[in-house]
């Protein structure tokens, strides 16, 4: 174990460094260097397919980074796709288009790839064949060499969820012919089927986008001047066909595992996740694979944000149809098209970009000031709780705050000083864990925003679970209502109960000893739903059926006292408590699970009830709340390490 962590801090620097071999290099002679270094060839071929064959030290770094991969020796081969790609004038016109529709609109599906026009279904190929395919993409294309359309005619077309430019017909017929050319010489010389895209090509510029958003897109769309010169590329891509439907994650800070079945977090590395995978995860994590070694495991879902689905997949090659030797620029793009999108939208932004920026700032000032501005009406606030203890210090955190004796040592300045009832002996913390010191922060800083907004609330009412308790308490301390408003304890406002661990629910603190512990607790109320009517891995139709019975029970029993009423609750509360109040169907389990795991720690949705009764989302009447994470730090191990 010693030697593989020795191998691991020499070779993960130069992992994450950029390439800087010469691609002078065929794969076959990268092929013969490992195999005389003692790998295997179906290895050697599976990591030089994996980075592209662009060096051997890229391979043998695949390699090591691979050594616990379950994978690693699957036959399984990578799927391929052939791109035209656009480069000069035209491309930098949709790369302005894609960074302003993104900036101004949100991500649509189209974000996902960068702008091409698809000339052949996905297709497989043997890795001991890729040398070969990569070989009939370049002999293709010199045989078209000079008799490629140009330029090549595009028409905008817009329709009420699609945006696109499309080939014109004829020409697009020449297109296809070229891409029938190189399926006929994949498939002699790679020994590969391939399948020419048979519909209309196009350039995908938007879909899958809401239809207020027409406008928006429909007007920069126009903005693109089609007959700019451009040099369109051929290029071949492969992606992991095991992940071909998952959604991609970017790691953004490091994690450390803080137990065997976590995956440890690299920044810059990116994660697969499913929605099938995530069914049986606790709130908060996330079950992933990881890129740079193949391993799976759980990780904290705050650690991550989403990425676009091209930004993992292995460029094999770029040849453009108007010049026989690349040229500096050409090289430029190839180098760019690795795996990686050359569309960098606001991620990349320079801190003064103030071109960026207004367009980001805008919104959320004019957000502040209707919130003084709006007529006052009966609203109904549904958050997240705040930062939970298992999430920061791993599911068996409890162990690294408890002595001999079984007692509460706090050994982190964001763990809290105490725990409530913990004298009691019999409160199974690990399936109900407390917040954090921050978490307590973050609770309270929505207080405070929520006083200075002169924000009232009259009835407050939380899930059974300590850590949305004790967010819901820290949030009336932040507006001063502590002891002044108390906490109703509403069983019916827990979580989907198939995301809870073990065969039993926890075994929440009781409102009575909660009170004790000091917090803001009504001992008096009586819950809609008591705890005894909740059933383990329960149906996601119960669950929504649940949550949404409880919201209209609740707020019956408000209106005739009127004001706002507060649910601090999970990240599912946002949408199971006011989908179906607002009248809309329930979304499918999966499209539910998508919607929640992009809610943060005390994420607050706003549901206002109009004069026709009919309740609708609203703009908040606070700012979001953003933060990172704090990764855990040992000066002795850090500063005193040789």
């Amino acid at each position: 174990m010693a030697a593989k962590e020795e191998l691991y801090s020499k070779i993960i620097p130069r992992r994450l460094r950029q390439n800087r071999a010469s691609n002078a290099v065929k794969q076959g002679s990268h092929l013969d260097v490992l195999l005389s270094m003692g790998f295997p060839q179906s290895r050697a071929l599976k990591a030089l397919v994996s980075t592209g064959g662009r060096s051997v030290q890229l391979a043998c770094d695949w390699l090591f980074s691979h050594v616990d991969d379950p994978f690693l020796d699957d036959p399984l081969p990578r799927e391929y796709v052939l791109y035209l790609r656009p480069s000069g004038p035209l491309q930098n016109q949709l790369n302005h288009f894609w960074q302003q529709s993104r900036l101004t609109c949100g991500k649509n599906k189209a974000h996902n790839i960068f702008p091409h026009i698809t000339l052949c279904q996905f297709f497989m190929c043997a890795d001991s064949k890729v040398e070969a395919l990569c070989g009939a993409l370049q002999s293709s294309v010199s045989q078209w060499r000079g008799h490629f359309p140009s330029p090549l005619p595009l028409e905008l077309y817009t329709s009420a969820n699609f945006i696109g430019l499309f080939v014109e017909e004829q020409v697009a017929e020449t297109l296809k012919k070229f891409a029938a050319d190189f399926a006929a010489e994949a498939a002699s010389k790679a020994d590969v089927h391939v399948e020419p895209h048979k519909k209309q090509l196009h350039v995908t510029l938007a879909y899958h986008f809401p239809s207020s958003h027409l406008a928006s897109l429909e007007k920069l769309a126009r903005g693109i001047e089609v007959k700019l010169g451009c040099d369109w590329l051929a290029v071949l891509f492969s992606r992991d066909i095991r992940f071909a439907n998952h959604e991609t994650l970017r790691v953004m800070y490091p994690y450390v595992p803080q137990n065997e079945d976590e995956l440890e977090l690299v920044p810059g590395d990116f994660v697969f996740t499913s929605s099938v995978e995530q069914m049986s995860t606790s709130e908060g994590w996330v079950y992933g694979t990881s890129l740079s070694t193949g391993v799976s495991g759980l990780l904290p879902e705050n650690y991550v944000s989403r990425a676009d689905e091209c930004d993992t997949w292995v460029c094999h090659g770029s040849h453009s149809f108007f010049s026989a030797s690349p040229s500096e620029k050409s090289n430029k793009e190839s180098r760019t098209l690795d795996g990686l999108l050359s569309i960098q939208c606001l991620d990349n932004s320079r801190p003064g970009d103030s071109s960026i920026l207004s367009v980001v700032c805008q919104p959320m000032q004019v957000l502040r000031i209707n919130s003084h501005c709006r007529t006052p009406k009966r609203t109904l606030f549904v958050c997240r709780h705040g930062e939970r203890m298992d999430v920061v210090f791993g599911k068996h955190w409890l162990s690294q705050c408890s002595d001999a004796k079984g007692r509460y040592v706090r050994t982190n300045l964001n763990m809290p000083p105490f725990l409530p009832a913990w004298g009691g002996g019999h409160r199974d913390y690990d399936m109900d864990a407390p917040i954090t010191v921050f978490g307590a922060m973050q609770a309270r800083t929505v207080g405070e925003a929520l006083l200075e907004t002169n924000t009232t609330i009259d009835f407050i009412y939380s899930s059974p679970s300590l850590r949305c308790v004790q967010t819901a308490h820290e949030i009336l301390k932040g507006m001063q209502l502590d002891g002044k408003l108390r906490i109703r304890v509403e069983p019916a406002l827990f979580e989907w109960t198939k995301w809870v661990s073990g065969s039993s629910l926890p075994a929440w603190i009781s409102p009575t000893d909660l009170a004790a512990a000091n917090l803001s607790v009504d001992t008096t109320y009586r819950p809609h739903i008591s705890i005894s009517k909740l059933n383990v891995a329960e149906s996601y139709e119960t669950y929504m059926s649940r949550s949404y019975k409880v919201t209209k029970e609740v707020l019956a029993d408000c209106k005739n006292k009127g004001g706002n009423v507060l649910m601090v609750g999970h990240a599912s509360s946002l949408e199971a408590c006011t989908r179906q109040l607002q009248g809309q169907t329930l979304r499918n389990s999966k499209e539910f699970i998508q919607i929640v795991r992009k809610i943060p720690y005390l994420g607050m949705c706003a549901c206002e009830e109009q004069d026709s009764g009919v309740w609708q989302l609203v703009d908040p009447p606070i700012l979001p709340l953003t933060h990172g994470p704090n990764h855990s730090f040992n000066w002795r191990e850090t500063l005193q390490q040789e």
